[in-house]
C-alpha cells in the first residue's frame, strides 16, 4: 500500500518543483500567468503562500503543460518530471530496417553492447552463421548487383561480432530447420548443395564457438516468438519488417528477456544437443537424395 503524502509536505514540495521547473525554463511569474491564463496574483500565491491547499486540477494541469513537464512530479507522485509521452519516446524508438545482412544500426547496437549477452531470435536463419553461397541466393534478389558488394562490408562486420567477447544465445523454431533441409516454403528453390552446406556449417560453427555461442530449437506448436534481439540490459529490439522497434526502459527489456528465457527452457532441442541434431538432420537429406 501507497504512504499517504501530509497536505503541507505536498503542499511544499509543489512549490519546490513549480520554483524548479520555472527556474529551468527561465520563466517569470508573470510569463507563466499569461500562459495558463490566471492572474499573476495567483501564480504568486502557488510559489509563496503558506496554506496547505493545493491549486485545483486545471492549473496545475495547465501549469505543467506550459513548463513542458508531468503533472504527476509536480505533485510529488513521481520522481520523473518528463511527461508520459517524452518518456515513452526516450524508452521507445521506431528505427528503419532496411534489407541488409547486418546494416548500420544492428552493427551500432551490437558495438554499444559489446561484453554483454546478446539473446536472439532470427526472422529465418542467423545470418552470422550462414555461408556465402546461402547469403547471396537469399540477397541477390533483393540487392541485385551490389550482393557481393553487401556481403563483403557485412561479414567484416560478422567477424567483429564474433570476436567482440559476448556471448551469443540463438533460439529457433524447429521447422526453420526442416525447411531448410527439406527445401519447402521460403527454401523450396534453393539446390541441395547449398542446403547441406549449410548444415554442415552449423555444425561447425556451432562446435566450434560453444559456449560462446549456444544454439537452441524450440517447437512453435508449443511456444511462439517474434524475430528479436535482446542486447544485455541495455535494449530490446523487435523486428517488424521495414522497422526495428526498439525498448530501453528497464521494465520491457526485462519482460523481453524473461520471454527469450522461457524459449531456451521449453527448447526442444538444447544447445549441447544441436551438433548430433545437424548430423542426423545431413543424414536424411543424403538419404532422401539416393
Amino acid at each position: 500500500m501507497l504512504e499517504k503524502t501530509d497536505k503541507r509536505i505536498r503542499s511544499l514540495l509543489f512549490r519546490g518543483r513549480l520554483t524548479e521547473a520555472m527556474q529551468r525554463t527561465r520563466m517569470n511569474q508573470s510569463a507563466l500567468a499569461r500562459a495558463v491564463g490566471v492572474d499573476r496574483s495567483t501564480i504568486s500565491q502557488l510559489l509563496s503562500g503558506d496554506s496547505p491547499r493545493l491549486p485545483n486540477a486545471q492549473v496545475v494541469g495547465e501549469c505543467a503543460r506550459v513548463l513542458g513537464i508531468s503533472a504527476d512530479w509536480l505533485l510529488g507522485l513521481t520522481d520523473r518530471p518528463e511527461t508520459a509521452a517524452d518518456i515513452l519516446a526516450n524508452s521507445l524508438s521506431l528505427t528503419e530496417a532496411p534489407r541488409a545482412l547486418v546494416d548500420e544500426q544492428i552493427f551500432q547496437w551490437h558495438k554499444e553492447a559489446a561484453g554483454y549477452k546478446i539473446r536472439h531470435v532470427p526472422a529465418g536463419l542467423p545470418d552470422m552463421l550462414k555461408t556465402r553461397a546461402m547469403l547471396e541466393w537469399e540477397y541477390t534478389p533483393h540487392l541485385g548487383r551490389s550482393t557481393d558488394q553487401v556481403i563483403g562490408a557485412s561479414q567484416d562486420r560478422l567477424t567483429w561480432m564474433r570476436s567482440a567477447q559476448s556471448d551469443y544465445e540463438i533460439a529457433l523454431p524447429i521447422h526453420e530447420l526442416q525447411s531448410c533441409a527439406q527445401g519447402e516454403g521460403y527454401y523450396r528453390d534453393l539446390p541441395y548443395e547449398i542446403r547441406r552446406a549449410q548444415m554442415s556449417r552449423l555444425i561447425e560453427m556451432t562446435e566450434q564457438l560453444y559456449p560462446s555461442l549456444r544454439l537452441y530449437l524450440y517447437d512453435a506448436r508449443r511456444v511462439y516468438s517474434a524475430p528479436i534481439t535482446i542486447f544485455g540490459p541495455l535494449l530490446a529490439v523487435l523486428y517488424i519488417g521495414r522497422n526495428y522497434m526498439a525498448f530501453r526502459d528497464t521494465e520491457r527489456v526485462r519482460a523481453i528477456t524473461e520471454h527469450f528465457d522461457h524459449l531456451v527452457r521449453e527448447a526442444a532441442i538444447t544447445a549441447r544437443d544441436m551438433p548430433g541434431h545437424l548430423r542426423g538432420i545431413i543424414a536424411k537429406m543424403d538419404q532422401a537424395d539416393q
